[in-house]
């Protein structure tokens, strides 16, 4: 299947936003060693990207708590079920449907913007002074020179950490200039792209579904280690898209996640009634909470002694007032 359609949308979003920046007033030309006007376009890109999903990153979160929710039924399966993969399978395959809930619904927001990296991965590897097709996916031939110049602080947008002296020379650029600026975007976009797995991990918890345990764990280790092999062959200006898609995802992240907070687990309660004999907790030094013993019930007073037998009962009053006998 053709992926043009990706390519002409890609360019002409670029184009879009680059000819806003141009009309706004900021420079074309480098200043600090940057074209800011293209820079700004593919952090735009990110943006009317990340707006068009917005529903569907809400989506996701709706489906995280609902599979957060069935986790105490998942938790009795594997019970019910222990030892015998095939029938727990089935039982939760059975579970997801009945209560339609998804557990690929997590990763759909990642599988949407592949789409766009690819197109934006093909868009800027053609930005080469020396390519043929200027004007493929709507380009004009000054808009297709312009981006081909366009450099970060001296390096060209189009270049990779792994590309050769020949391979620079077209666009003027010092390998060891684009190998440094490559480098430590790569190492941003591999901590970024951590972070906001481990903040949706914090919030939500390890799943007890094994098959959404592990996808959590890709996501989390095994997507930012391929990255630090992957990231040699993209060029700069994919990176500067994918960090600022981990920045934006951070900071959307935390906000969903407070408009739609993850499930608190019930509390235990004991089999006396429900109630712990222990009283509740209070904050001692260093903030450590600790249990307050349950309160005494108060001590019983002392029994008094009754009258012997056949002794005459004594008014105190009269006993306290009486005069003492004289001696002798």
């Amino acid at each position: 299947m053709s992926l043009d359609w990706i390519y002409f949308a890609i360019s002409w979003i670029l184009l879009t936003w680059h000819s806003a920046w141009d009309a706004i007033g900021v420079p074309v030309g480098a200043v600090i060693g940057t074209n800011w006007a293209w820079i700004l376009a593919i952090i735009f890109l990110v943006v009317t990207v990340r707006v068009i999903l917005f529903p569907v990153f809400v989506k996701q979160i709706k489906s995280q708590r609902a599979m957060q929710a069935l986790q105490p039924k998942v938790k009795e399966l594997q019970e019910k079920h222990k030892g015998d993969r095939e029938t727990l399978q089935k039982e939760m395959m059975e579970l997801y449907r009945k209560e339609k809930a998804n557990p690929l619904m997590g990763c759909l927001p990642m599988f949407l913007q592949i789409p766009v990296f690819l197109g934006l991965f093909h868009t800027l590897k053609r930005l080469n002074p020396e390519n043929g097709g200027k004007t493929l996916y709507g380009w004009t031939v000054d808009q297709f020179n312009s981006a081909s110049s366009a450099k970060l602080f001296t390096a060209p947008i189009s270049g990779r950490f792994g590309s050769t002296a020949a391979d620079l020379a077209p666009l003027g650029a010092n390998t060891g200039t684009v190998k440094v600026i490559a480098g430590v975007l790569v190492l941003i976009m591999i901590a970024t792209t951590y972070l906001t797995s481990r903040q949706m991990i914090l919030k939500t918890g390890w799943a007890e579904d094994p098959q959404q345990r592990m996808v959590q764990r890709l996501m989390l280790y095994g997507i930012p280690v391929s990255l630090l092999v992957s990231g040699s062959i993209f060029p700069i200006g994919v990176i500067i898209y994918w960090v600022t898609n981990n920045l934006f995802t951070l900071g959307q992240q935390q906000w969903v996640l407070r408009k739609f907070p993850p499930l608190v687990p019930p509390k235990k309660t004991t089999a006396t009634g429900g109630k712990s004999p222990v009283q509740p907790a209070k904050t001692g030094l260093l903030g450590r909470k600790t249990a307050q013993p349950v309160a005494k019930a108060p001590a019983a007073a002392p029994k008094v002694a009754g009258p012997k037998p056949g002794a005459k009962p004594v008014n105190p009053k009269k006993a306290g007032n009486r005069p003492a006998k004289r001696q002798g």
